[in-house]
């Protein structure tokens, strides 16, 4: 990894100056300490969790907090200047944007990964193979009637459809709901008939849907890698063939549902030492440490343009 390589070279270099410091007073090694706070999106969670834990390998007096409210919930933390990083899986909206900026937060907008929002079924469902845009539509959309398989495509069975979605306060739900939808937040409100469960928690869903035939659910790429001996993932079909989603359909875009990752970060806690460190740390390393956790990582140049805004 990028930091341990920064590791060694830093150790050569300090044996260097013991060698040589026979003359001039070594210059002491600033110790970094301090509590820095990260929130929001529970797609960008691993990543920023990860970098956390590596970071803290080589600045152990960092007090690091990560948490997941959901990529909203992050921005209003964001905005009453409760947290120093957002994790997002969508652009801030301008409603965010204004708030963060009344509250006198100036703020950056750092892409870390690429992810591909996979659509997910049981393993006990035999019988999707794929669904074009227009199906997902027939099954989320407001408008949406559905309530069993059959009702999507001849030659599906007669099951119950259940609907398995991030909750409201999720940059995921609003990244599904304007790609298949058209318009962000929109979704049906029939719960009536069609169940549908409500999760800031990925991992919930997950439970939801390998446990149920008929459901139906989505989030982001490296939750259905890890579990994806618990669930079937469903190639999607946008214009003339049907792409399932993996590291180069979601670097190239072919995947229909692919979308970068951010982390907003408070301006004038970058004068702050650690923090200024932390985030470094964080662009130096992300593309590796997103590759971990079943990520796709952004072409290199795109990481140094990223570091060229901290200064």
């Amino acid at each position: 990894m990028k930091f341990f390589r920064l590791m060694v070279v830093g150790l050569i270099l300090s044996l260097g100056l013991v060698g040589c410091a026979t003359t001039e007073t070594p210059i002491e090694e600033v110790k970094l300490e301090g509590t820095i706070s990260i929130d929001g999106s529970s797609t960008v969670f691993p990543i920023s969790e990860l970098v956390a834990e590596e970071f803290n390998l080589v600045n152990p007096d960092v007090r690091l907090t990560v948490g997941f409210s959901g990529t909203g919930g992050g921005f209003t933390k964001f905005a009453a200047n409760e947290i120093e990083i957002s994790g997002a899986s969508r652009p801030i909206k301008s409603a965010e944007a204004d708030a963060a900026k009344a509250a006198g937060i100036d703020f950056v907008e750092l892409m870390v990964a690429y992810d591909g929002l996979s659509v997910v079924v049981s393993k006990e469902n035999t019988w999707v193979d794929y669904l074009t845009m227009d199906e997902l539509k027939m099954i989320w959309g407001a408008e949406a009637t559905a309530t069993k398989w059959s009702d999507i495509r001849a030659g599906f069975p007669d099951t119950e459809i259940k609907l398995y979605s991030p909750g409201h306060d999720s940059g995921t739900f609003d990244y599904f709901t304007e790609a298949v939808n058209g318009k962000s937040g929109v979704i049906r409100q029939d719960s009536e008939t069609v169940k549908i469960f409500f999760s800031e928690d990925d991992n919930a869903l997950v439970t939801g849907v390998s446990g149920d035939a008929g459901g139906i659910g989505y989030f982001g790429f490296a939750y259905f890698e890890e579990n994806a001996d618990k669930l079937k993932v469903v190639p999607v079909q946008k214009d003339a063939a049907a792409v399932t989603p993996s590291f180069d359909t979601i670097m190239d875009s072919s995947y229909p549902l692919s979308r970068p990752l951010f982390i907003y970060v408070n301006k004038a806690e970058l004068e702050r030492e650690e923090v200024l460190a932390f985030v470094t740390f964080y662009l130096e390393n992300a593309g590796e440490l997103a590759s971990e956790v079943g990520y796709v990582s952004l072409p290199e140049e795109m990481y140094t343009e990223a570091l060229a805004k901290l200064q």
